[in-house]
């Protein structure tokens, strides 16, 4: 192990038991350690996914042993590596999309799980960048095929993988319909680009996206939502439409009529970036230096609508569990504000 500046301890957001989020408790912990083939991060900034508010939950598709720290994704600086880690060294700037651990001041994670901070890039764009850019320009281009000119409606469209959905589908050439529940959270999705928008709590979604689009229906449909929803916008798929499921923030995983599908011949397409990058790291790096190239231009960035210490961490989850987040919500563990460990 190389070390770098020797710190005894750290703090951590822990779940101690599955279920409610406000059950979290911010604890301190021993200075971590690397693993073999493993980097232990100075975390100076992390992102809030909803997977995080699920896995805390008990309703993700794993179950980590308990207890355990939320927190997908970060970035930060390389404390120490383990055996067999050549490409870092203490002292380099990175992210990580590490799956848990992430809200707290150190993580340890797999080497394989880091990249370099690229160029330009601030930690608190850093740690809110690969999951869900990533997720959107897998789902719009591995497997939604998306083709210029082509109109994509995008569900949830305010939250953060909404919005990045739109910045990509726009640099894919799509014509971009967001969809959201409020006015607000519709401004946001002009910040980053949305041709049209449609508030689904005021308007009747379905009616004004056929008005939108002259009858003919959106070619691609990203749908983070599930429930109710999904079946709604299925009918409203152009001929030849793919719907791409990214997860159920409504609360329900749909059960929809597959006669949906056939007429029309639609197509209804899963996604799970993770998957994506465990069984084809080719494909993904190769997103990612897309990614990366357009950030340099300018093209794509994460709009973050709040920053907060570790302490304030469980409100801002709670939050999200309660639909109430726009953008992306970066945790700065560093913060003189983060507050006393249980």
């Amino acid at each position: 192990m190389l070390p770098c500046t020797r710190i005894l301890s750290m703090k951590a957001l822990t779940c101690t038991a599955f279920g409610c989020v406000e059950d979290l408790v911010l604890a301190e912990r021993p200075s971590l350690q690397p693993g073999a083939r493993e980097v232990v991060i100075a975390v100076e900034a992390a992102s809030i996914n909803h997977a995080d508010v699920l896995l805390v939950q008990g309703r993700y598709q794993i179950r980590p042993p308990l207890p355990f720290t939320p927190g997908s994704e970060l970035a930060g600086v390389v404390k120490a590596v383990g055996a067999g880690v050549r490409r870092y060294q203490p002292g380099d700037r990175v992210i990580a999309w590490c799956g848990q651990g992430g809200l707290a001041t150190e993580c340890a994670t797999a080497a394989d799980r880091v990249m370099r901070l690229p160029a330009g890039m601030s930690y608190e764009q850093g740690a809110s960048f690969l999951v869900c850019f990533g997720t959107a320009l897998y789902g719009l281009k591995n497997r939604g095929r998306i083709r210029g000119g082509e109109t994509l409606l995008v569900l949830g469209a305010a939250g953060g993988l909404g919005l990045a959905a739109i910045q990509v589908g726009k640099k894919l050439g799509a014509r971009v319909i967001a969809a959201a529940s409020s006015e607000d959270r519709l401004a946001l999705c002009r910040e980053a680009g949305a041709d049209d928008t449609v508030n689904y709590n005021d308007e009747k979604l379905n009616q004004r996206v056929l008005e939108l689009t002259a009858g003919w229906g959106a070619d691609i449909i990203l749908d983070p939502l599930g429930g109710a929803y999904t079946e709604q916008v299925l009918r409203v798929a152009a001929p030849g439409g793919r719907l791409l499921t990214a997860g159920f923030a409504s609360g329900g995983i749909p059960c929809v009529p597959l006669n949906l599908a056939l007429l029309g011949n639609r197509s209804i397409l899963g996604i799970s970036w993770g998957d994506f990058v465990r069984s084809n790291p080719t494909g993904h790096h190769a997103n990612v230096r897309l990614l990366k190239r357009w950030f340099a231009e300018g093209s794509i960035h994460s709009i973050i609508d709040e920053r907060l210490p570790l302490s304030r961490a469980v409100d801002a989850m709670a939050r999200m569990a309660a639909r109430q987040v726009k953008g992306k919500v970066i945790v700065l563990p560093g913060s003189a504000e983060s507050g006393q460990a249980a």
